[in-house]
């Protein structure tokens, strides 16, 4: 049976968690490279899902969309034995569907308005939305080093869903709002982010793209050099 397909772009967050989650889960998928700027691959792209989201996955026909959907379904159709990003305790799979929201709509969605400030003919990255934006990311910055104490990952002891959302808002959000100092826990969990192994090898994938990403001034120069 062929491998699903994987409809993505490296740069991009969304798709960022789902090739980490598909990484953790022992998935081989085929990916495909979407260039929503072409408008005849748009068009395309279009036609097979009339919303134009990125990622898309794609099996026997069946389309499959929205991140955390995705995952799961990875999850409950082709994960290898033992892997695991939702816990089978519903109690404990509640708190890791939380965390997963709180990092897509209150970490990736500002980080993402930041970034389309930026791609605006005019952009700056000034104005009140901006501002609105940035604002949430250090109330969502105060809310996670809370979580985050006394505890290895988002939801737990164990790398889970919530941590592949966690992980590409994170890498991006904070090239546009550092961390505070005083966010030693936060500050800590994104250090054992970027170096967990699956983290790790999306994000070495991207680097080729970062010169593209409107807020690469922002990046670490361990993640982005201009000058190399």
């Amino acid at each position: 049976m062929p491998n699903p397909i994987l409809h993505v772009h490296p740069l991009s967050s969304c798709c960022q968690k789902v090739l980490i989650a598909a990484h953790v889960l022992g998935v081989s998928l085929d990916t495909r490279l979407l260039n929503l700027g072409d408008p005849v691959e748009r068009a395309a792209f279009r036609a097979l899902w009339p919303l134009g989201k990125m990622p898309l996955l794609v099996e026997q026909g069946t389309c499959v969309g929205e991140t955390s959907i995705i995952i799961e379904y990875l999850q409950l159709h082709h994960a290898a034995e033992g892997a695991r990003l939702i816990p089978q305790d519903p109690a404990q799979a509640l708190q890791v569907r939380f965390w997963d929201r709180v990092c897509d709509l209150y970490v990736m969605t500002p980080m993402q308005a930041l970034t389309a400030a930026l791609l605006q003919p005019d952009g700056d990255g000034g104005g009140a939305a901006t501002e609105a934006a940035r604002a949430t990311l250090l109330n969502s910055y105060a809310l996670l080093d809370r979580q985050l104490e006394g505890r290895p990952w988002l939801a737990g002891d164990s790398f889970s869903l919530a941590d592949c959302a966690a992980a590409p808002a994170l890498f991006y959000a904070v090239a546009y709002v550092p961390l505070p100092a005083s966010h030693a826990a936060l500050s800590a969990y994104v250090e054992r982010l970027m170096a967990h192994a699956p983290v790790a090898a999306v994000i070495d994938a991207a680097r080729p793209w970062f010169k593209y990403f409107p807020g690469r001034a922002g990046l670490s120069r361990r993640y982005y050099d201009p000058e190399a």
